[in-house]
């Protein structure tokens, strides 16, 4: 009797515990007034630097958008997309703001909000690029990836020669030089860089039917504060805020 009031004890004090390390990220967030965002600050219009040198892009104005519903600050700590996601288990901020979309592997090893954006996968090719028509053409082909990122892996998918990159920048550049075939990345980054250099020898050939949405990666066993995001993220929709960034940043109201 002894050894299962024991057992019992020992199974309700874990409970407990481990109940409280679930609730310690929001509570430490919210302690120090200040939440941590891992993002890139290379990859426009998501989460880059303006003229000025300051850090803007959507991603970036939603996730301050998101700090302020909670109650606390936004700060941004930037680093490099293959390392990026590996900080939050490290500590070095307490979420990921950047694109990141949700993938059963990524479910297996951290939470996630409710997504945030949801983006098609396009195929960009140079303008004179007659070879490559739709995704599967990429097979045998060059094609110029993050590594990490859902769309090496899609273009993986597709038999392409993966062409290491640190971003979609990089990519485009490789495209265009010829060292690299193709790129995949999603729509809305696309219309932004043709906006901003309407006159690239670059177009899209090919896109996803059904969009890869994207939203905040947090560590892994953080209910409290994944509902506190989710709430945050309805808030900004109800009140106008995330219509309001998106058409700064795609001139359309993205949340459709």
């Amino acid at each position: 009797m002894k050894k299962i009031s024991f057992a019992l004890l020992t199974s309700a004090l874990f409970a407990t515990s481990f109940l409280a390390q679930a609730q310690d990220d929001l509570s430490a967030i919210k302690a120090a007034g200040v939440i941590k965002f891992g993002t890139e600050g290379t990859y426009a219009p998501y989460t880059y630097h303006d003229q000025s040198g300051k850090l803007v892009g959507f991603d970036v104005d939603i996730g301050r958008a998101v700090a302020k519903k909670l109650g606390v600050k936004a700060e941004f700590i930037e680093g490099r997309w293959d390392g990026l996601i590996a900080g939050v288990n490290a500590k070095r901020y307490d979420a990921v703001i950047n694109e990141v979309g949700i993938t059963k592997e990524r479910q297996a090893k951290f939470d996630f909000s409710k997504p945030y954006i949801d983006a098609k996968s396009v195929l960009i090719v140079r303008g004179d690029n007659t070879s490559i028509k739709t995704f599967s053409d990429l097979k045998g082909h060059k094609s110029a990836q993050s590594l990490t990122s859902n769309y090496s892996k899609l273009a993986s998918s597709y038999g392409a020669n993966i062409v290491p990159t640190d971003g979609f920048n990089q990519s485009l550049e490789l495209v265009l030089t010829g060292r690299a075939d193709a790129t995949l990345n999603d729509n809305l980054s696309f219309l932004d860089f043709k906006k901003h250099k309407p006159d690239a020898n670059v177009k899209v050939v090919a896109t996803a039917e059904t969009g890869d949405p994207s939203a905040i990666l947090v560590r892994k066993n953080q209910p409290q504060l994944v509902k506190a995001l989710n709430k945050a993220l309805d808030e900004i929709k109800a009140d106008g805020t995330y219509k309001m960034i998106s058409v700064r940043y795609f001139g359309q109201d993205i949340s459709r």
